[in-house]
């Protein structure tokens, strides 16, 4: 699911795309934005489409071999129990699946081909013989061969890589908070009463990570020019073309839950923008601005301006 991390660059991102365009409409940067976290959701949708269309090609599979000039007995006896497989019955049974898989109109007949080549792989790997030849099938072991799809056939595909990533324009920043609600959907579906069964959730407390992400938003524009001279104050001796975007918006965004998010640790902010600077921005990025914002912290607790409810927020 979604962490705060996650949530952070996804303000990140929305900052980014608001201070680069000339465009100055907030609220419609903030749709995009939360539509953008939305879509988190809808790639977790398609990916359990696809494992279900590659587990459903079987059929297909099964009627062409049956359908040979020549087919042998085991074109005509094809083996079909994943077709029955606990995980997947239960998935196509769930209601919210269901719903979502509408809402987002998934279909993938404009791809007719993925699924295909998708089940060729799994049809000739050791792991799926070895699914078939079991006789003692439990919902794990079921589980098994759903998350050796998943892990092995399809994350190694460059065929499906290219569709999601054509399709989903934060693909590669959000490939990983997708396996993480994966796997959270095999832990969760662990009941063989179906119905007990749900699927994973895009944050912990949506009311509450919705109303962080929009304010940290709201607020990182609102106090843009007041944060920018903190941080000009403090970089004099920086040609301000030297010093990338994407560090002056992460400090910027840092400053913002400095002093207006008084529930989030010092500690934690810090700790949290030196990470998301490994990823997006230069080499050197961690250390300046970790250095920067140690001086602003010091200047902001100077004046009182750090307002942090609860003992050993502040530190």
């Amino acid at each position: 699911m979604l962490n705060r991390r996650h949530l952070r660059v996804k303000v990140l991102q929305a900052l980014y795309a608001y201070h680069q365009s000339d465009t100055k409409d907030v609220k419609l940067f903030e749709k995009n934005m939360l539509s953008s976290i939305d879509q988190v959701y809808e790639m977790y949708i398609w990916m359990l489409s696809l494992i279900n269309e590659v587990v459903s090609f079987a059929a297909n599979d099964a009627q062409e071999r049956a359908n040979k000039h020549l087919p042998t007995a085991d074109d005509l006896n094809a083996n079909l129990k994943i077709l029955t497989n606990r995980f997947i019955l239960s998935l196509n049974d769930n209601k919210e699946y269901i719903t979502a898989w509408k809402k987002y109109k998934v279909d993938w007949t404009f791809e007719p081909e993925l699924a295909k080549s998708l089940f060729i792989i799994l049809k000739n790997s050791p792991e799926y013989a070895e699914y078939l030849a079991k006789t003692d099938d439990t919902l794990q072991t079921d589980k098994d061969i759903i998350k050796f799809i998943f892990k092995k056939v399809i994350l190694k595909s460059s065929l499906a890589e290219q569709v999601f990533e054509d399709r989903f324009i934060f693909w590669p920043v959000d490939k990983d908070v997708l396996q993480a609600l994966i796997a959270k959907t095999f832990k969760n579906f662990s009941h063989d009463d179906y119905k007990l069964n749900q699927l994973a959730e895009i944050t912990g407390n949506w009311v509450e990570d919705r109303e962080f992400v929009v304010n940290l938003f709201q607020q990182s524009i609102r106090y843009n020019e007041a944060y920018h001279e903190l941080i000009a104050a403090k970089t004099q001796n920086w040609e301000p073309e030297r010093i990338a975007m994407m560090d002056t918006l992460l400090m910027k965004m840092a400053i913002t839950e400095f002093i207006n998010f008084n529930s989030i640790p010092v500690k934690v902010t810090i700790n949290e923008y030196l990470e998301i600077s490994k990823e997006f921005s230069t080499p050197k990025s961690n250390s300046f601005i970790n250095g920067i914002l140690d001086k602003i912290l010091i200047e902001l607790k100077a004046e009182n301006k750090i307002k942090k409810i609860g003992r050993g927020l502040i530190e």
